[in-house]
């Protein structure tokens, strides 16, 4: 009997030893927030203990020889999942059979430059990079879109990869989601994880719409709304909001380099979400596409709502109750989103 199930045992951990790979891909590899990120992903953090992976690294040519340390850094290590590094700039390579793309490269705002501009140089960036996935990648892949502006940046790789889901895009907004969090639970004295369905509306920029009206926060045991917990709502409605939407601003003035160990973790709790799905009973932000949204917002947008994400499959969270005050600032960033998706799509369309 033993010898049986010892048999048994050890045809299970073949079969799972087996797992086949997944190839993820992040764009901007050579970079500061990929420099966080790589070794979370291949070390399980996101897609499970037991899934190895095959890691593309995809950068312009100048960054190749950067991406050489980096591969050798991820070879030194000795992650048992990591299958594969390939390094390489180029997408028919970078996106070839891709199941998750993380798209962190973008042009960056320099001094002097106008935002029409910033704009320009990025549709061209997502509108190769959106083509590309839709030639080579599976049409199963999850994209991800990180470099900024990454609403817009997002819905333009999305019409350019016409064959592939809309719902399968996304853009990151978990970052500010987390400062939120983060800020209430210090607030109120608790740790974040005490903190739960806070939203953030819109564009991820310093537009969005940080709201807690929906919001529970546990305080010695017992579960509260987040404006019972914190019990000042001139802080609530005014310099939490306004700490959320500047804090990019506030870790540049203090770094001298953008946000890249908060970015790293917020893009592996947005992944491993849409890989495995929310926790019963909480959502979390996600830029999305924003067609059939119950809330009013113009429909050809990519714009951060609360999601819930069961197999795979996320679904907007409907019929939450909006006082005057949360529509006055919903509007505001998707007018925002409107301005920037109409200046983007004359680029695109030259």
């Amino acid at each position: 009997m033993m010898t049986m199930l010892t048999s048994m045992y050890l045809m299970v951990q073949a079969v799972s030893s087996q797992t086949k790979p997944i190839r993820v891909v992040v764009t901007g590899a050579a970079g500061q927030i990929a420099y966080s990120l790589l070794y979370s992903i291949a070390k399980g953090d996101v897609f499970g203990k037991d899934q190895p992976i095959i890691l593309v690294l995809l950068d312009i040519p100048p960054m190749l020889p950067v991406l050489d340390g980096v591969v050798m850094e991820l070879q030194d290590c000795a992650l048992p999942l990591l299958m594969e590094v390939i390094p390489t700039d180029k997408v028919e390579v970078g996106f070839k059979d891709i199941d998750a793309a993380i798209l962190v490269g973008s042009m960056p705002r320099k001094e002097g430059m106008e935002r029409k501009d910033l704009l320009k140089a990025n549709v061209a960036i997502f509108k190769t990079q959106g083509a590309a996935l839709d030639k080579f990648a599976k049409k199963t892949v999850k994209v991800v879109v990180v470099g900024n502006p990454a609403n817009t940046n997002c819905l333009i790789a999305s019409k350019s990869a016409p064959s592939i889901p809309k719902e399968n895009f996304s853009c990151l907004t978990r970052l500010d989601h987390n400062r939120a969090s983060s800020q209430v639970a210090m607030r109120c004295g608790v740790s974040s994880d005490k903190v739960k369905n806070v939203i953030i509306w819109g564009n991820h920029s310093s537009t969005q719409y940080p709201d807690v009206h929906h919001a529970k926060v546990t305080v010695s045991g017992a579960e509260k709304p987040a404006y019972d917990a914190v019990k000042d709502e001139a802080w609530l409605r005014g310099d939490f909001i306004s700490t959320v939407q500047l804090r990019g601003a506030a870790v540049i003035k203090a770094r001298k380099l953008s946000s890249a160990m908060s970015a790293a973790k917020a893009i592996c709790d947005h992944v491993r979400d849409i890989w495995f799905g929310t926790k019963e009973g909480e959502f979390i932000s996600m830029g999305v596409y924003a067609a059939g949204n119950s809330y009013g917002i113009p429909e050809d947008l990519i714009y951060s709502f609360p999601i819930e994400i069961k197999n795979q499959t996320w679904k907007m969270v409907d019929g939450l109750p909006i006082n005057d005050f949360s529509r006055g600032k919903m509007d505001a960033t998707a007018a925002e989103l409107v301005e920037e998706r109409d200046t983007a799509l004359d680029f695109l369309s030259q």
